[in-house]
């Protein structure tokens, strides 16, 4: 598929199949995606707008983009990267996937202002830490089942901002990706596992 005959209907395709795999989406297809984010943006004089989330849900995916893959020394954030409107782009074409979200920040919220009295892009930046803390991690929903509704959202959100983020071209140069090659035999290297798990400190 090339980049000129890259349709919406291409963008269903892909924004279904990444629900079926359970937020998973190809190197490739993601890229097609940024592709069309992109396009999206510089027709709206480089401000993307949101398809699937309103101002509140938008900021919030923007918020935890940050927090997922932050800034650093040798690189951008996944915000800057454009992983947020790859998720938006996706979520307008699949309402399951876009109510994966709408649900998850509204859950969000609700348990923010329960414990912090303030919604989470409102909230200090430690009490958003602290919450993302709580849902991190899986085993989190087997012993505090009142908190599975966010541990799953935040599965969803970790994964495609991370896959948003490692697909795009900030992204790509973040692990100094240098084009395909001929090997025997493909592994993914521990020092690219290592450097992955220490990106994403959440």
């Amino acid at each position: 598929m090339s980049d000129s005959t890259f349709t919406r209907r291409d963008l269903v395709r892909i924004a279904l199949a990444v629900t079926a795999a359970g937020g998973a989406i190809d190197t490739l297809s993601a890229q097609h995606v940024h592709e069309m984010a992109a396009a999206d943006k510089a027709a709206t004089g480089g401000v993307y707008k949101p398809k699937a989330f309103n101002e509140h849900e938008y900021h919030t995916l923007q918020r935890l983009a940050e927090l997922i893959v932050p800034a650093d020394d040798v690189s951008p954030s996944a915000l800057e990267s454009g992983a947020c409107e790859f998720i938006d782009l996706l979520s307008s074409n699949n309402t399951e996937l876009a109510a994966k979200y709408t649900g998850g920040i509204a859950w969000l919220d609700r348990e923010m202002k329960r414990r912090y009295e303030a919604k989470f892009v409102d909230a200090k930046p430690e009490q958003q830490t602290a919450m993302l803390d709580l849902i991190a991690f899986r085993k989190t929903a087997a012993e505090t089942p009142e908190l599975s509704a966010g541990v799953e959202f935040f599965r969803w959100a970790r994964m495609m901002v991370v896959d948003g983020f490692y697909t795009s071209k900030i992204g790509i140069k973040d692990v100094g990706y240098m084009g395909n090659t001929a090997v025997a035999k493909f592994e993914v290297a521990q020092e690219v596992i290592d450097y992955v798990m220490k990106r994403s400190p959440v």
